[in-house]
């Protein structure tokens, strides 16, 4: 078994990993991933009692139990680069010997449920402001899925090239691919969210649509996406995170899911920048089916 150098896998003195200062014994099955740090701390204080704490950066983790379910709640901060750090950090305190640095058997591997809570921007006219909205499908035109092995074997290549037809995708760009999430989580929330196709941007302006001085390098960008249709689906909302989620967590044989809340709707040009209530019912409908007992 191949020993994994400190230089590719950094670990702490304190035998935690490098940038979410988690032990693989403080790692719970579930884990819910937010952006924001506060919103870690707004899911702790849910909980009947939190086993341990830490904080780096814009990594904020928490683990503790509700209603007997353990549960870690990390904050991820923005954008699928981060997703990188977070998901290959958690899949090794699951799946590596930190003592041997060595990946454990296949037989003591952990398979961990992994769902993000989020907010996003509906591109579709009748998905209204605090809507939720699970991501069956997730898309990414962020490009990171592409720099891993085995990418070919978690994508659904059909809708890629459907995508890139029809949007006559620009070829500077990066690859856009697509990924199906876990089906057993998508029925979990089947009857809270909408059931829809998200769409991952390497940027919060350009990358989706938004212009504020800069122009678009394609006007009709925003709606050729909007227009975009394959196999009964649609794109229903844009974000920042859930493509890198999915894919990695189909490579490394998690199960994963997001669940956004809608705080824009693009195609009526509307906002809500106070989205605090959104975020509450969302959080608190998570937690309800991530610890409801059957």
């Amino acid at each position: 078994m191949p020993i994994l150098p400190p230089s590719e896998l950094i670990l702490h003195d304190d035998g935690s990993v490098f940038h979410l200062h988690l032990r693989p014994e403080e790692l719970a099955d579930t884990v819910i991933l937010v952006g924001d740090p506060d919103r870690s701390n707004l899911i702790a204080s849910y909980f009947d009692r939190i086993e341990n704490s830490s904080s780096n950066r814009e990594f904020r983790c928490h683990t503790g139990t509700l209603n007997h379910v353990r549960l870690t709640v990390v904050s991820t901060g923005i954008g699928c680069d981060n997703i990188d750090i977070v998901m290959n950090e958690l899949d090794a305190l699951a799946n590596v010997d930190f003592a041997t640095r060595t990946v454990k058997p296949r037989a003591a591997q952990r398979s961990l449920r992994i769902v993000r809570l989020g907010t996003s921007g509906a591109v579709q006219p009748d998905i209204p402001l605090g809507e939720l909205v699970m991501s069956a499908v997730s898309g990414g035109i962020d490009g990171l899925l592409n720099f891993y092995a085995g990418s070919e074997a978690v994508c659904d290549r059909p809708m890629e090239e459907a995508f890139v037809r029809q949007t006559g995708w620009n070829e500077r760009l990066a690859r856009p691919y697509f990924v199906h999430n876990d089906a057993g989580l998508i029925e979990l929330f089947s009857d809270a969210a909408v059931n829809g196709l998200t769409l991952s941007a390497p940027g919060f302006y350009a990358p989706q649509g938004r212009v504020v001085r800069l122009p678009l390098a394609r006007a009709d960008y925003l709606e050729r996406i909007e227009r975009f249709e394959h196999d009964g689906r649609r794109v229903t909302n844009l974000e920042m995170e859930s493509s890198a989620i999915a894919g990695l967590a189909a490579l490394m044989g998690h199960r994963a899911l997001t669940v956004c809340t809608i705080i824009a709707q693009r195609v009526a040009g509307d906002s809500r920048p106070d989205y605090a209530a959104f975020v509450r019912r969302m959080i608190e409908t998570a937690l309800m089916k991530l610890t409801r007992r059957v």
